[in-house]
């Protein structure tokens, strides 16, 4: 007997990510420079404020809200309110609550090109529509081009820095002209600063720093390697964590309890020395690239470079078969894109494996 399925399980794409992510446990030895998770073992003082949480059996439902302890210390590093605070299952969880809040069938959500793979799709599944402001060639954004897309339909602007796919970093002048454009036709700004522990060249700037009207979304999956635990915050407009909150009540629930624990013990860790170690990564692999002639932009963050497909590949998903079938896995554009002209490495990886992947490289755009 079939199953009559609702009709956004057709309409919503399976995660390119995740095809790669079950292609890599295939493969004896791969250059896995695909996924997006920290190389890096969680810390042992997050490992074990994590175990003491779970022998001091806190391992029941926290309050939707979140555990005080956690709750009071990100109130403090943030300068904020308890109304204006939610702790989220990870970022992840933060987008769709955010999503299920503000959209109503037909309304639209400014997002960039290249984006995060859910960024897309979350708005799809309720029946809202994506709207794209291309930041292409360079990764920069066209103040312009995103006025003339504002509608009365518009509800949000999606905003990453730093960026994945493109590691690519906002400044502040830029964030804060952003801001005169949503001010004038007063939209909210959903900011997912994910990596902002992860910023090479300059001063990391948060979105609600020059814009106010900014829901903040962030976590600790990327900073302290604790992906899998499912933990993340969000931040902003009153009215619009209440909305959350109430939508958390009858999904998540609430964040694991144990992990909110580790949390405390995250805020409370120095995560600079990894930064530097990915500044070195960052380096070999770009410089890499340039040396074998690529056409790729210098990231300024998070743990990705986004070059452009060699001429003589038809596209991306020719050029990734073609690295597949030397045992390195990359990511074509188009899991990230309306274009399929780039690909995304991850360089979170030992400098070996990013050595390697090197070789691979300079092999295939010599030929």
């Amino acid at each position: 007997m079939s199953i009559p399925l609702a009709n956004r399980v057709n309409e919503t794409q399976i995660s390119g990510i995740r095809k790669v992510f079950d292609l890599a446990a295939k493969m004896k030895n791969p250059i896995n420079l695909s996924i997006g998770q920290p190389d890096f073992p969680v810390p042992e003082a997050i490992k074990k404020a994590c175990c003491n949480a779970i022998n001091a059996n806190r391992n029941s439902y926290s309050q939707t809200q979140g555990i005080p302890d956690l709750r009071e210390a990100l109130k403090l590093r943030h300068n904020i309110t308890d109304g204006q605070l939610l702790i989220t299952s990870a970022v992840s969880g933060g987008l769709l609550l955010s999503c299920l809040a503000l959209l109503n069938q037909g309304d639209e959500i400014l997002m960039p090109d290249p984006y995060f793979v859910m960024y897309k799709q979350l708005p799809l599944m309720l029946g809202a529509k994506p709207v794209f402001y291309d930041t292409f060639p360079n990764w920069k954004i066209d103040l312009s081009r995103i006025e003339s897309l504002i509608t009365p339909r518009t509800k949000a602007i999606l905003v990453n820095s730093p960026n994945n796919p493109t590691g690519a970093v906002l400044t502040r002048n830029e964030l804060s002209d952003l801001g005169n454009i949503l001010r004038k036709h007063n939209l909210l700004a959903i900011s997912d600063e994910i990596y902002s522990s992860f910023c090479y060249d300059s001063q990391f700037t948060a979105m609600h720093e020059v814009y106010p009207h900014t829901l903040t979304l962030s976590g600790f999956s990327k900073s302290h390697a604790i992906t899998g635990w499912r933990l993340g915050y969000a931040f902003g407009p009153e009215e619009l964590i209440a909305a959350m909150t109430k939508f958390q009540q009858f999904t998540f629930v609430c964040a694991p309890t144990m992990v909110q624990a580790a949390g405390v013990a995250c805020l409370a860790y120095d995560v600079q020395h990894y930064c530097d170690e990915y500044r070195e990564k960052r380096n070999i692999i770009y410089h890499g690239l340039i040396e074998a002639g690529y056409d790729v932009e210098k990231p300024g963050g998070a743990f990705y470079i986004f070059p452009k497909v060699p001429s003589g590949y038809a596209s991306d998903d020719e050029f990734v078969n073609a690295c597949i079938a030397n045992d390195l896995l990359l990511i074509p554009s188009n899991v990230f894109s309306e274009r399929n002209t780039h690909f995304r490495i991850s360089y979170a990886a030992s400098n070996e494996t990013i050595e390697r992947g090197l070789a691979v490289l300079k092999k295939l755009y010599k030929k």
